[in-house]
């Protein structure tokens, strides 16, 4: 079961202000990838189940971050169905990310009062998923509508609170245009969890790279 509700979550993300993304079937580098992310400052991770017996990764890295890591929140994006969400939710998903946005996950996370933030692509989306109870909706791919599709649902709709993921890096001019358009929080994956620093097993670098990012948001938010 979750050990975080759907507003604890909810909470985090918008005080932490970023989501790293991350997926390797190697259960061991995936161990240090995520205390590199927790020693710069992180308190979220999502699981990307993307590959072949990718719950078995994801059962270990959760009971590592229990265990070792106290405070970090851990969930699972690219859920496509209730059954796998549900799946998840079993071995303790703290919140559940969606490519697109699904009736029945909605449904399976809110019996559980688990967070879900489904991949919406316009305002009509968004506000299907808001009236089936979503906190924070995912902005998906990024990259194809920007921070200023953002700003102008924020108008007419201030109280949505939108997470992009795809588009969104580590540049301050990048997390500057997403934050001044009214986004709550960021996802962020290989701009952040890169292929060089996995194969280099940087993570040092990696912490680094994430207490930045997470310092660039907080200096971006006070101005």
């Amino acid at each position: 079961m979750a050990q975080y509700s759907r507003l604890e979550v909810a909470a985090v993300m918008k005080e932490t202000g970023m989501v790293p993304l991350f997926y390797h079937p190697d259960i061991e580098l995936g161990k240090k990838v995520m205390k590199a992310c927790y020693d710069g400052g992180a308190r979220l991770m999502e699981f990307t189940a993307r590959g072949d017996f990718a719950f078995e990764v994801f059962l270990e890295l959760n009971k590592f971050a229990v265990k070792e890591l106290p405070g970090m929140i851990m969930g699972v994006g690219s859920i496509t169905d209730a059954a796998a969400a549900s799946f998840y939710m079993q071995m303790g998903a703290n919140f559940i990310v969606t490519p697109s946005l699904r009736e029945d996950i909605a449904i399976a996370c809110n019996r559980r009062k688990v967070l879900w933030s489904p991949g919406c692509g316009s305002l009509a989306e968004i506000n299907r998923a808001e009236e089936l109870g979503c906190e924070i909706i995912k902005l998906f791919p990024g990259s194809t509508y920007g921070p200023g599709f953002v700003k102008a649902i924020k108008g007419p709709q201030p109280w949505t609170s939108v997470m992009p993921t795809g588009g969104v890096s580590t540049e301050e001019s990048n997390l500057k245009g997403w934050f001044d358009a009214g986004v709550t929080c960021v996802g962020m994956g290989s701009q952040l969890i890169s292929k060089d620093v996995l194969a280099n097993k940087d993570y040092a670098g990696l912490e680094i790279k994430v207490a930045d990012a997470m310092a660039l948001i907080k200096k971006i938010r006070s101005n």
